[in-house]
């Protein structure tokens, strides 16, 4: 069977199911997979707008950030997983594994656009740097579909992962996705060209959050189960050490000039921060309320927005990594 067949089943089968679980999940919030808990924040690229959502919550908050308020609170959701803007910012994508689909909604209006049938289980998201390509990882089908923005289509559907859900990265040069896999605690890596398997890293405790650094030599992985963030090598394809923080880590996010990694660790609500040169935790940022893989820095590099399990963010300064102010979902 050529990938355009393939292609064309996975989209029937995906419309079929989305049907169905839009049903289902209408009557007394109904869900697919209502065990795997998950937050996201995204940031719009003029950090003007801010979008959060939790698993266990049918409502998705827009915050202003502008003005520091909620803006909006976005309902009909039922297990909403990822969220992403748009290099321009004018629409941002947000996934629920429940509903099936990928929406996608205009930054302005906070009006849906469109609805993008990809099946129960569509999970994880990031974009292709030019925006036109949206990879979706499906926790369920242990897929990842290659969507076609322009089209809102599927042009290509790689089989072989085991349940994807959150952990998905594309590299800086765009020739390679990252992609996590919950079951076999490894990283997939899918060539962006062939959209084909081309190897995977191991080895890793019960694996969440992945960030890639500039020059895309080394990932850094959040190891809930050992309580720690590896460092991989990636022209080796190998762990080459782990770093221990906090309790519980869901985060590993990199900071924009690449000297340091920031934990968030669920189990003692706070974030470790990691020194990339000397791979040592220099200081533990507390305050926050079960922070998880949810972490956006700023452009300008002087602060970082985390989500809390409330739907809050708090904001922190890195110069003193300390929490400056917390907004609160109504």
């Amino acid at each position: 069977m050529n990938v355009i067949n393939k292609t064309v089943k996975a989209l029937t089968l995906g419309v079929a199911l989305t049907t169905t679980m839009n049903a289902l999940a209408a009557q007394d919030r109904w869900t697919f997979d209502g065990d795997i808990r998950n937050n996201s924040l995204a940031v719009s690229p003029d950090e003007m707008t801010a979008v959060v959502s939790y698993s266990q919550r049918p409502d998705v908050v827009v915050y202003d950030l502008k003005n520091g308020k909620v803006r909006q609170v976005l309902n009909g959701y039922v297990t909403p997983r990822n969220i992403v803007f748009s290099p321009t910012g004018d629409v941002f994508y947000l996934s629920d594994s429940s509903l099936g689909v990928v929406r996608k909604i205009d930054t302005k209006t906070l009006k849906v656009i469109a609805d993008i049938p990809l099946g129960a289980g569509a999970f994880g998201t990031t974009l292709s740097k030019d925006g036109g390509l949206l990879y979706v990882n499906n926790e369920a089908a242990s897929t990842l579909s290659v969507i076609d923005l322009d089209h809102q289509r599927p042009v290509a559907v790689v089989p072989g992962f085991s349940q994807p859900r959150q952990g998905i990265r594309l590299s800086p040069d765009g020739k390679t996705v990252y992609v996590t896999n919950f079951l076999g605690d490894k990283i997939t890596l899918v060539d962006s060209k062939t959209n084909t398997i081309k190897g995977e890293i191991t080895g890793f405790n019960k694996l969440r959050a992945i960030s890639i650094s500039a020059d895309g030599n080394t990932l850094y992985a959040a190891n809930s189960g050992s309580n720690s963030i590896a460092v991989v090598d990636t022209r080796k394809r190998a762990i080459t050490t782990t770093v221990m923080v906090g309790k519980d880590p869901y985060g590993a996010a990199l900071t924009p000039d690449g000297r340091h990694v920031y934990s968030g660790n669920l189990g003692d609500n706070s974030l470790s921060v990691i020194d990339t040169k000397t791979l040592k935790v220099t200081t533990t940022v507390t305050g926050l309320k079960a922070p998880r893989q949810a972490i956006v820095f700023s452009k300008d590099k002087s602060k970082a927005y985390v989500l809390n399990e409330d739907l809050s963010i708090s904001t922190v300064d890195l110069a003193s990594n300390k929490v400056v102010s917390t907004l609160e979902a109504d």
